[in-house]
């Protein structure tokens, strides 16, 4: 389809991811080229599962999904069952997904693509730890200038982090991966927690799901209503973020988003504040801006986007 933006998803669902994978299937504007999955948010096992179910969920048994990196390159996994549950997608009872895994590794899947694609024209869109990115990137440096842009969840700034006082999670499981992304010189656009706070599941944006009346619309509602119970306690809030779409949102609505250029380096030594993204909002560096970094969202106009167009699936 012409004007297409054609991406590949590297994901570790998650509620959020699951919904971020609905939104880019459910959007003409985007070509899924495929999906990548990484161990996150739950280990490798169930997010490339999740992943699968999904897929299904929404239709769409004919994307390719591929498992990666069950691990970060330097360290221990770390997961987050205390958020999304024992299997990741808690709330709506899915079948086990029918669509097969394909055979290879996420990373050289990546490779492959982008070495076989015109250059510019695949945007890479992680929604999890970076550990497939920079295991691509490793496998092959020439891919670097072959990526239109990476557009990410992950970090935070002014919001702090949401795993330790400083880092946001994706960041803080695999920080030795987001320092080589960073250091890439590929265009980035960052979706940090300063954002995503933003977009808050608050019970009528829940509702409005359940009542498009699809099974999509009524999954989505069940996934948020699991989810958002751990952040309504830690935050205080009505409803908890809702990150990984704002990703896919970017790429459909940028006019939703405000943010600036600025550089960012990733904290990799510190025990205090290991995975921080040190983001140089006002630029008291001369450090070279490396990353678009967003920073508001009309949020109402993200929850009407992401509506609309789920009512689109099954």
């Amino acid at each position: 389809m012409a004007g297409t933006r054609r991406i590949i998803i590297d994901t570790d669902p998650g509620q959020d991811d699951a919904v971020a994978i609905m939104l880019a299937l459910a959007s003409p504007e985007i070509d899924v080229v495929g999906i990548t999955t990484v161990a996150g948010n739950v280990p490798l096992a169930l997010t490339q599962k999740n992943a699968r179910k999904v897929c299904e969920l929404a239709g769409r048994p004919d994307i390719p999904v591929y498992a990666g990196a069950d691990a970060p390159l330097e360290r221990k996994l770390v997961t987050a069952e205390y958020v999304h549950g024992k299997t990741g997608l808690d709330g709506p009872d899915l079948p086990e997904p029918k669509m097969e895994l394909q055979d290879g590794h996420a990373a050289d899947f990546i490779v492959e693509t982008l070495m076989a694609a015109e250059a510019g024209t695949i945007t890479l869109c992680p929604l999890g730890p970076l550990t497939n990115i920079a295991l691509a990137l490793q496998k092959e440096p020439a891919i670097a200038r072959r990526i239109r842009e990476i557009v990410l969840m992950g970090g935070g700034f002014f919001e702090g982090g949401n795993t330790t006082p400083a880092a946001e999670f994706n960041i803080y499981v695999d920080p030795q991966a987001a320092d080589i992304v960073f250091r890439s010189g590929i265009p980035i656009t960052v979706m940090p927690l300063d954002v995503t706070h933003k977009v808050l599941t608050k019970a009528a944006r829940v509702a409005a799901f359940r009542n498009i009346g699809n099974r999509v619309g009524v999954a989505v509602s069940e996934m948020l209503s699991f989810s958002e119970r751990f952040d309504e306690a830690k935050y205080g809030t009505d409803g908890g973020p809702l990150h990984d779409p704002c990703v896919i949102a970017w790429l459909v609505r940028p006019e939703l988003f405000k943010g600036r250029d600025c550089n960012v380096v990733i904290e990799t030594q510190s025990e205090l504040t290991l995975g921080m993204t040190v983001v140089d909002w006002w630029g008291v560096t001369k450090r070279p801006k490396n990353a678009h970094v967003v920073r508001d969202v009309d949020d109402d106009g993200f929850f009407a986007l992401l509506t609309e167009r789920l009512a689109a699936l099954p």
